[in-house]
C-alpha cells in the first residue's frame, strides 16, 4: 500500500516544471511497460499515480495547462475503468502505449524543461 501523504509531500517540494517532467516520465514508463504482458499491475499503478500527480499539479498550473491535464486525467481514468479488458487485448494495449507516449511528449513540452534559455 502506498503512503500517498509522504509521496504528496515530496512531490510538492518540486517546482511546477519538475512536477510536469515527473508526470511525463510516468507516461513514458506506461508506454514502455505496456510492451510486456507481465506488467499489468505495474502499469495500472502508474495510471493511478499519474492521475494523482495531475491532481497535485493542475491547481498550480496556468489555466491552459490545467485544462490539458484534466483532459489527460479523464483519459487515464477511462483506461483504468476498462483496464482488464484493455490489457487482455494486445492491440488495445498498444493503442494505450502510443497514446501515453504522445501525452508524455505533450506534457514534457508543457513543462518547459526542454527549452534552452
Amino acid at each position: 500500500m502506498r503512503n500517498w501523504n509522504a509521496l504528496k509531500s515530496r512531490y510538492l517540494q518540486d517546482a511546477l516544471p519538475i512536477r510536469l517532467g515527473n508526470l511525463a516520465s510516468n507516461l513514458a514508463r506506461i508506454k514502455s511497460r505496456c510492451q510486456n504482458p507481465a506488467n499489468r499491475d505495474l502499469v495500472e499503478s502508474l495510471l493511478q499515480e499519474s492521475k494523482v500527480f495531475i491532481e497535485w499539479t493542475a491547481k498550480d498550473a496556468e489555466v491552459e495547462i490545467a485544462a490539458e491535464l484534466v483532459e489527460l486525467q479523464i483519459q487515464l481514468a477511462c483506461w483504468q475503468y476498462s483496464w482488464t479488458k484493455i490489457w487482455e487485448d494486445a492491440e488495445q494495449r498498444m493503442r494505450v502505449a502510443e497514446a501515453a507516449s504522445i501525452w508524455s511528449e505533450k506534457v514534457l513540452n508543457m513543462s518547459g524543461l526542454l527549452t534552452v534559455n
